[in-house]
């Protein structure tokens, strides 16, 4: 599980270099999540431009990711694509989550 990080203002900017995020990967998801978010200032956005596709084992880590946020932090998604959106609406986590359509101030996602 490829994530790469970069803070830009108040924000730090996590970004996943995988096209899924899924049972093989979701345990290492939540641990690199969990240590790139323990120092990190008060905004995560989680930018998922390159990932295609996602189970609900990918996002019980997602979730869990949110709920391992020290106190006033926030996990914030942008970049989902049209499959990825789709599982966030049918599940209605789309209203859990603050869903960006691009990385906010920065411009269009890579993907």
């Amino acid at each position: 599980m490829q994530l790469d990080q970069r803070t830009v203002g108040d924000a730090m900017i996590i970004t996943v270099n995988e096209p899924r995020i899924d049972a093989l990967c979701a345990i290492q998801f939540k641990e690199q999540m969990r240590i790139l978010s323990a120092d990190a200032p008060q905004r995560v956005l989680l930018d998922l431009g390159q990932v295609d596709f996602i189970d609900s084992s990918g996002l019980g880590a997602i979730v869990a990711a949110l709920k391992q946020m020290n106190d006033g932090q926030s996990l914030e998604l942008a970049c989902l694509s049209e499959t990825v959106q789709k599982v966030f609406r049918l599940t209605r986590m789309d209203s859990v989550f603050k869903i960006h359509a691009d990385v906010p101030d920065l411009g269009s996602c890579d993907a």
